[in-house]
């Protein structure tokens, strides 16, 4: 039986935390809790489930954003119609960066944050990410394009930044000149 998440909202002072270490090997109640997580993300992206659940499609959750400032990263990725990859690292950390930069063009969007905010947001083309999976196995992602920018989003959240942090109000849009838009 799928349940919704209680997502926090943007006002709430528990997502500008930052975040501790999670334990390791995860509890079966985070591991419950990051499958409701998986579940969640995956029904967002499925036009069918997201109007029966009135879900808001989303492909990332981080743990500050259920209240559990703890650093754990939840991601799902469509890589095709109906085929999704799933990521879940424990104490995430991008050990390398591209020397590119990109935006996603129509903007960054928050299952926390319930308005359209307007903006483009620097992000690396590439991340390598090391963390652990949920049984404490050390994990090393490497993620281009739009999933870079999801890890990079997801661990903003464990340092307390929202996305709309780094839009630059002095140039909040850029031109496929100046920055390649995705």
């Amino acid at each position: 039986m799928f349940k919704k998440l209680d997502i926090l909202d943007e006002k709430n002072p528990k997502l500008r935390k930052i975040s501790k270490d999670a334990t390791l090997p995860l509890s079966d109640e985070y591991k419950q809790l990051i499958q409701q997580m998986i579940d969640e993300l995956t029904y967002s992206q499925i036009e069918e489930y997201a109007l029966k659940y009135q879900l808001r499609p989303g492909m990332g959750l981080a743990f500050p954003q259920l209240g559990i400032n703890e650093r754990i990263i939840v991601i799902v990725h469509e890589v095709e119609d109906g085929v999704f990859d799933n990521y879940v690292v424990v104490n995430p950390k991008i050990i390398s960066t591209s020397n590119e930069m990109i935006a996603a063009e129509a903007g960054e969007g928050c299952l926390s944050v319930n308005r359209e905010v307007e903006g483009h947001i620097k992000r690396y083309a590439r991340v390598t990410v090391e963390g652990f999976d949920t049984e404490g196995k050390k994990i090393k992602i490497r993620a281009r394009e739009e999933l870079s920018i999801a890890f990079q989003h997801e661990i903003d959240h464990l340092n307390g930044i929202l996305f709309y942090d780094r839009i630059d109000p002095k140039k909040p849009f850029y031109s496929e000149n100046e920055l390649r838009l995705i």
